[in-house]
């Protein structure tokens, strides 16, 4: 896709809004990952959804959500992210016209901070950032339908109270939101393009050292610095899959035609790189320190190959000529030679 996701007509909320993506592993030997997109236009009510499957990351780019857990409550804005675990009954309720954003079903370990090596104690997402529920629990006498998610299934079952009624928990596995202007963003100060690595806000680990079951990215606002290099994003490929959203702005490695909601897939080993625009004009640019203002990108990396479903391929949005954005590269001159 290259451009932003239409909203739903019908009245809809969290459950039915969700359509999803891309698919890698597999939920069932709790590896792997999905990544859905949401549309919605109503709160949820008289019911609640847990998905025993895996942890949800919810990535909103348009409305603020305000999520009703077992734990308390929790307001999402564009710009922040929440996660829900594993199995965490909960609904959403928006307060304007609509909402729609990025989630990220992962099946493996559960997202945690990166470890940060030579960075030291501090850096990137910081511990004292994650902010957990406001205490709140319900007391209502009314049917509510439980939806669960299971074994890659839905399925419903109905109660005669809400079962958002803790009154108390105690431990560390609850839900938490984290606001991403909060990032400290560690780049180069010296020369080269630094992996991007540097910018994971949550990982969850995977069996082997070095590449992730599931990565969460992001590309925030931030100083481009460097000395005798090439500036712009450098053309690679990646034994990670990348699935590319966008939040606000503009992505600085494709200038036109990505949009927020819009999203972009390079599967492993997939060669890729900024577009001919893009790319001209940061060869064109005075090697001085720039600002980078108006933009908050981020990935959903992988190291597993993520399939499109039948959905996301029989989109009217999507760009079948996505590739022709390279076709217009011509050979770069060397200094000094005719």
């Amino acid at each position: 896709m290259s451009s932003g996701a239409a909203g739903p007509i019908a009245q809809t909320d969290f459950v039915g809004g969700l359509i999803t993506y891309v698919t890698c592993g597999d939920s069932r030997s709790q590896h792997g990952a999905a990544v859905h997109l949401y549309a919605i236009n109503q709160s949820m009510k008289n019911r609640v959804f847990y998905d025993a499957d895996g942890e949800l990351l919810v990535v909103p780019w348009e409305g603020e959500l305000t999520f009703v857990t077992e734990f308390g409550r929790l307001a999402v804005a564009p710009g922040e992210i929440g996660l829900i675990p594993r199995g965490v009954k909960f609904r959403v309720d928006i307060a304007g016209p609509g909402a729609r954003g990025y989630v990220c079903e992962n099946y493996g370990a559960p997202f945690r901070l990166p470890e940060l090596g030579p960075i030291g104690s501090n850096g990137l997402a910081n511990p004292r950032d994650l902010l957990a529920p406001v205490a709140a629990f319900e007391d209502v006498e009314a049917e509510t339908e439980i939806v669960a998610k299971f074994g890659g299934h839905l399925w419903s079952a109905r109660v005669a109270h809400s079962p958002l009624d803790v009154v108390a928990w105690h431990g560390n596995y609850y839900p938490f939101k984290y606001d991403l202007a909060r990032f400290n963003a560690i780049n180069t100060v010296s020369f080269d393009h630094v992996d991007p690595s540097i910018f994971t806000v949550l990982t969850s680990v995977s069996d082997t050292k070095g590449v992730a079951n599931v990565d969460f990215v992001i590309f925030p606002p931030r100083w481009t610095v460097a000395d005798h290099t090439f500036r712009p994003p450098y053309f690679h490929r990646n034994v990670m899959s990348e699935f590319m959203g966008l939040v606000k702005g503009a992505y600085d490695a494709k200038k036109e035609g990505f949009l927020p909601g819009g999203a972009s897939l390079h599967n492993a080993m997939s060669s890729h790189g900024p577009d001919e625009p893009s790319y001209q004009k940061a060869v064109d640019a005075k090697l001085a320190p720039q600002y980078m203002d108006d933009t908050l990108a981020f990935m959903f990396e992988t190291r597993y190959i993520f399939e499109p479903t039948a959905y996301a391929l029989n989109r009217a949005e999507l760009d079948k000529e996505y590739d022709g954005v390279w076709a217009g590269f011509r050979k770069a001159k060397v200094p000094g030679k005719k």
